[in-house]
């Protein structure tokens, strides 16, 4: 009858180790990290050059290949440039770093993703919203 008893201690000292393990494993600190769109500081500082402007808290940015490729067709005005900010990264919405103040910002008919057009000097410049996710 020793062995019994003995394999039974066994078992419950397993037992008791493994619930050990698993609660120190609930212990441990989880870390969340939250995506969040570009401002216009990180835009400007991976690219000094970009031509950006803000429109409801989201920078929108032109020259980008493959939306320069699309072919758009001018909506509803959206926005106009109010600000022009081309000394630092500070932005608010309608603030642009090198459109002038008074271009106009419009939508797309095609709704080809969050692209938008801005007129200027007779042409459309294709802006194409740099959102996370």
């Amino acid at each position: 009858m020793r062995l019994p008893a003995l394999f039974l201690g066994l078992i419950i000292f397993i037992l008791l180790t493994a619930v050990g393990c698993s609660n120190s494993l609930n212990t441990e600190k989880i870390e969340v990290h939250e995506t969040k769109n570009p401002d216009a500081e990180e835009v400007l500082t991976l690219d000094p050059e970009a031509d950006i402007f803000q429109l409801d808290g989201v920078i929108y940015k032109t020259g980008i290949d493959w939306v320069e490729e699309l072919t758009l067709t001018k909506g509803e005005q959206v926005g106009e440039i109010k600000t022009r900010n081309d000394s630092d990264t500070d932005f608010e919405d309608e603030m642009s770093n090198k459109l002038p103040v008074g271009a106009k910002i419009f939508s797309t008919i095609e709704k080809e993703g969050p692209i938008l057009l801005v007129e200027l000097e007779g042409k459309l410049l294709k802006y194409y919203a740099l959102v996370e996710g």
